[in-house]
């Protein structure tokens, strides 16, 4: 447990900056200057200002609002979703099976780049599109999880207990399997986050994502991309600001592994 205290903190630390970015009194992320335009660190603005006299600073700290809340909301609907079919898929087998486990194959046979352009094609770019994407891109992944995790443990002697008793369906399941199987479904739950945060950030640099001028990590890249001769510093605070997101959550996500992994808990 002590190996989950330094990338858990760090996480919580970049958490707590997007959620306070309202009460922090930045300027506004979206307001232009271009007499300021790609202006160096100075009072006021500690990290300079971007190619249209924006306040750096701020949009780093508005734009992990906007990418985090994007990975969190896709993240957790393809969780639910995805636990939801891995359970019913899991427990009654046969046609379940098929509908809820199999039918995941389908959406792993598009690429997610792909995925991504037919979506955004047939309704739009913007945030809540970008939600939609992911959110079918992971649910497989928690599908299989939850399946494979659900036959792993049907069989065993308190789920048959429970149901020797006359326990309904549903309240074997979620009071009985899955406190079991949290743990695994946990671990997938952080690291589609951490992708989620790439992809985001990945889509809206290509354009397929958040809509500008909404501040973003992705668009900040490929704002700073054309003037990077100019001002290098720009593309490095949002390459830098992602760069420690995804490895703090990436060693979050291996703390929890061993933490609930019952091979390595113990060490």
């Amino acid at each position: 447990m002590s190996r989950l205290w330094f990338p858990g903190a760090f996480v919580a630390l970049i958490l707590l900056l997007a959620l306070a970015a309202p009460l922090l009194g930045l300027p506004d992320p979206v307001r232009q200057d271009i007499a300021l335009r790609l202006a160096g660190p100075m009072s006021g603005s500690w990290l300079g200002r971007d190619e249209f006299g924006r306040d750096v600073l701020s949009r780093l700290i508005w734009g992990a609002r906007t990418s985090l809340s994007v990975a969190f909301a896709s993240a957790l609907t393809a969780c639910v979703i995805g636990v939801a079919l891995g359970l019913i898929g899991g427990w009654s087998r046969g046609v379940g099976s098929l509908l809820s486990v199999r039918s995941m194959d389908i959406i792993l046979c598009f690429p997610p780049v792909l995925l991504a352009l037919l979506v955004v094609t047939l309704l739009g770019p913007g945030a809540a599109t970008l939600i939609l994407v992911l959110s079918v891109l992971y649910l497989p992944g928690f599908a299989r999880v939850t399946y494979s995790e659900v036959l792993s443990v049907r069989g065993r002697d308190y789920v048959e207990a429970t149901r020797a008793l006359g326990a309904p369906t549903w309240y074997i399941l979620l009071r009985t399997v899955l406190p079991n199987i949290a743990g695994p479904v946990l671990v997938q739950l952080s690291l589609a986050v951490a992708a989620a945060v790439v992809l985001e950030s990945g889509l809206s640099f290509l354009g397929l994502g958040v809509v500008p001028p909404a501040p973003s990590w992705g668009l900040m890249i490929r704002g700073a991309r054309a003037t990077m001769e100019q001002a290098p510093l720009l593309l490095i605070w949002p390459c830098a600001a992602l760069t420690l997101t995804i490895l703090a959550m990436n060693l979050l996500c291996d703390a929890l592994r061993d933490a609930v992994d019952p091979r390595t808990a113990g060490r």
